[in-house]
């Protein structure tokens, strides 16, 4: 069999994963947005995960939006977002129009892989029935459907995707050999199972505990900030004990762990089961922007600063460090909650792709002597030499955390 890949969703995973891809095979990199893909065909990537030089395709693989170019793949690997509705509930739409749209190219002995992020069951119970559905053909007869769950950190070039431990399920040995060279092609540190829902389980569950963790760190530095105690001393001393795990505390945002929690909670009622320790580290992280909106007012009141009249300065926006995606961005509920009392507030933030927000203007450049008080939301490394500035200047200056 030769293999012919490609990659449905080139957002923050499904690109990395192409571009592994690309190098071993003629790979497919599908994307139903026309804009997105005109800028990597223009090896431009908006998400600036990616140089143009890393955008340069080898072995006849190419970008497109045209349903049509997926009809000669056989190996199909489904990378979109998996959010939540305003209510919490999940929200699968774009899985659901993602597997409508491979149905109509699926052919016999075709696989599909699923990345993105549900609860246990949706691979055999959901996605493989639209797919059966909408093709007349059989799951495990006629196709088969697999899941890896993606591991990919934005901004983290530590743990890119050639270099983590890629879980693989699809059920039958041979399914499973011919997966494993797809996905070795990714990564050589590869997990193989036959059982897809303990795959699905494994993946919720990992942001699940991340979530848990950042939530007491947040409800520990509430508590020592209120106490006056020096929340980082205390960290440094607790983590002298051999089994401290060390977590920071922070504004909680993005695609996954905002998202995941709710997903797996969905799924536990199906049981009759109450998620109450997992959705209690979700409420904090929720609503800490809120602690974090009064303890900024007090430092401004401490500075003795005009509401009115003083100039402020927000560093950052995104959800988190070195990216320049704002969903679910707590950064940025907390700046437009303090717009509504701060009446100069103005923000910077380089790596936003859309500059303009809410009719927001973002600065790329800012002078610090214009600024009666800046304050860094999100420490992106592009802020290092200006904070060294202000500080250099002894201008007053507030970090979140």
């Amino acid at each position: 069999m030769i293999i012919k890949p490609s990659v449905i969703g080139l957002g923050y995973v499904g690109l990395p994963l192409f571009l592994k891809l690309q190098k071993k095979f003629k790979c497919i990199g599908y994307d139903n947005s026309i804009s997105r893909v005109s800028s990597l065909k223009k090896c431009i990537d908006t998400n600036k995960e990616f140089l143009k030089k890393e955008l340069i395709l080898k072995n006849k693989s190419f970008f497109t939006s045209k349903l049509q170019s997926l009809k000669t793949s056989n190996f199909y690997i489904v990378a979109v977002p998996t959010p939540v509705f305003k209510n919490n509930m999940p929200n699968l739409e774009h899985l659901k129009k993602s597997c409508l749209i491979i149905s109509k190219v699926l052919k016999k002995n075709d696989i599909v892989f699923f990345e993105s992020t549900f609860y246990p069951g949706i691979t055999e119970n959901y996605c493989a029935k639209i797919l059966e559905k909408k093709s007349k053909l059989k799951v495990n007869r006629d196709f088969f459907v697999g899941y890896s769950p993606e591991r990919i950190n934005p901004g983290d070039k530590k743990h890119s995707v050639d270099k983590i431990n890629k879980i693989v399920s699809i059920s039958g040995k041979e399914n499973l050999r011919i997966a494993k060279k797809v996905y070795g092609s990714v990564t050589k540190k590869i997990t193989l199972t036959e059982n897809i829902k303990e795959a699905e389980s494994a993946k919720v569950i990992e942001n699940i505990q991340r979530d848990l963790n950042i939530g007491l760190m947040n409800e520990i530095y509430k508590v020592c900030y209120k106490s006056k105690i020096n929340f980082y001393s205390v960290m440094k001393l607790a983590s002298t004990k051999w089994n401290f795990l060390k977590f920071d505390p922070g504004l909680v945002g993005g695609h996954c762990l905002p998202v995941d929690p709710y997903y797996y909670s969905d799924f536990a009622k199906k049981f009759g089961i109450k998620t109450n320790v997992i959705l209690s580290a979700r409420k904090i992280n929720n609503s800490m922007y809120l602690f974090m909106y009064d303890k900024i007012l007090k430092k401004i009141k401490d500075y003795k600063l005009d509401l009115k009249k003083s100039k402020i300065l927000i560093l950052g926006l995104t959800y988190k460090k070195n990216v320049s995606d704002i969903r679910n961005s707590f950064a940025l509920k907390l700046f437009f909650l303090l717009k509504k009392k701060i009446k100069n507030l103005d923000v910077s933030d380089p790596l936003i792709i859309n500059k303009k927000i809410q009719n927001l203007k973002i600065f790329e450049n800012f002078d610090i002597d214009k600024y009666d008080l800046i304050i860094n939301f999100v420490n992106h490394d592009i802020f290092k030499d200006k904070i060294l500035k202000i500080k250099k200047k002894k201008k007053k200056y507030l970090d979140l955390f």
